[in-house]
């Protein structure tokens, strides 16, 4: 509890840490001697900044252990390695589209985690905690991706059990975006925001919601498969099973390469199939009256998603995040559009400060969380609490 004050938010004095700890005086003391003893903390030195109040806070020691942050993608596999302040140590990055199936991946983190040790000169001792993100549905708190399309073979795998089998330290597991809308609450674009939507536009879309300061699982952990959602300007008949859902299938980055395709008819080159989403983009910002006509119908689809979703979460901040969400003309023909629609209020849009290191960042804080709860067990095994 204490680590996650000193890491999560930015306090003034020792005796404001120790009102939000909720602990007594004697509690509070007991803890950070305890702490301190450990070498988890350290308590001010010469040189260390002091608060306003003049009393100077304990910091975190970063030198106590370290963390392992990954992001497995459909096409690629990135892995981090952080101390206990969570500053990005290296990072290691191997292609997935021939080596997918679960034991290929887990094989794959265990070379990437190997490489980075080594490199860093790092004892595998001190890695305290791993956690990863997933495409795909994925139950937290057992660790289990229940399906994805976008790694072969991924059905109900218990990937917790087998980072947790391969390393011999506590595993986390969360779905990608989610931990991309970590990442960015916890250093990013909406760095201690309670109320704010992470919306992924990539090859596919989803979201990841704070609500409260709370991420939004739901009881079968689909909230934030926005892909599906039906919006004006998006097919209504039901998705079929592995296929992309009414909104991706319009404004996902294979939707509009396929709108674009469509509106071309008889035009067609290599060039023009040869065109990713943001390229269709830019070649509107150019000029070519076909791709604006695809940019205009993107972006109103995308106003109405935003605006309807945040009608209904009381949400005015939206972080747009993804290859295809942070491209400045969908951005900036997105916000035109929603200027018209100022009730009950306008949502704001700004683009991911985080940009691909999203889901790593949110890996690591997933990873810095779990590693602090073993340490608050030992806290209590101590009889502090």
């Amino acid at each position: 509890m204490l680590l996650r004050l000193l890491r999560g938010r930015e306090l003034h004095s020792r005796k404001e840490m120790e009102q939000l700890s909720g602990l007594s005086s004697p509690r509070f003391s007991a803890a950070l001697k305890f702490l301190e003893s450990e070498e988890l903390v350290e308590l001010p030195g010469e040189g260390h900044p002091k608060s306003s109040l003049g009393s100077s806070l304990p910091r975190i020691n970063a030198r106590y252990g370290h963390v392992i942050g990954v992001d497995i993608g459909g096409s690629n596999l990135r892995i981090a390695l952080a101390d206990m302040k969570g500053t990005v140590l290296g990072k290691w990055t191997a292609s997935t589209r021939s080596t997918s199936s679960p034991e290929m991946v887990i094989g794959q983190v265990r070379r990437g985690v190997d490489q980075l040790l080594k490199q860093r000169a790092v004892p595998r001792k001190s890695v305290l905690a791993i956690a990863a993100g997933a495409p795909g549905v994925t139950d937290r708190d057992r660790g289990v991706v229940f399906a994805t399309s976008y790694l072969k073979g991924w059905k109900d795998v218990p990937l917790g059990r087998l980072l947790e089998a391969a390393f011999r330290i506590p595993a986390t597991v969360e779905n990608d975006v989610k931990a991309a809308a970590i990442g960015e609450n916890w250093l990013g674009a909406a760095r201690g925001i309670r109320n704010f939507v992470f919306l992924a536009i990539g090859t596919g879309i989803a979201a990841g919601i704070f609500v409260n300061g709370q991420l939004v699982h739901g009881p079968d952990w689909v909230a934030g498969e926005v892909g599906y959602m039906i919006v004006p300007g998006t097919p209504e008949a039901p998705a079929k099973p592995g296929t992309p859902g009414a909104l991706e299938s319009m404004i996902g980055g294979e939707g509009i390469k396929q709108q674009w395709l469509c509106s071309r008819g008889r035009q067609r080159t290599k060039a023009s199939r040869d065109l990713t989403a943001t390229g269709i983009f830019y070649h509107a910002v150019a000029g070519d009256r076909l791709a604006k006509s695809v940019l205009r119908r993107s972006a109103r689809i995308l106003a109405y998603t935003v605006y309807n979703i945040s009608t209904v979460l009381n949400c005015s901040l939206f972080v747009l995040g993804g290859g295809v969400g942070m491209s400045a003309p969908f951005v900036d023909a997105t916000e035109r559009i929603l200027k018209l629609y100022t009730q009950p209020s306008r949502p704001k849009l700004i683009t991911s400060a985080l940009g691909q290191d999203a889901q790593l960042i949110g890996a690591i804080r997933l990873a810095l969380d779990s590693a602090e709860s073993r340490i608050d067990l030992k806290l209590q095994g101590n009889l502090i609490f």
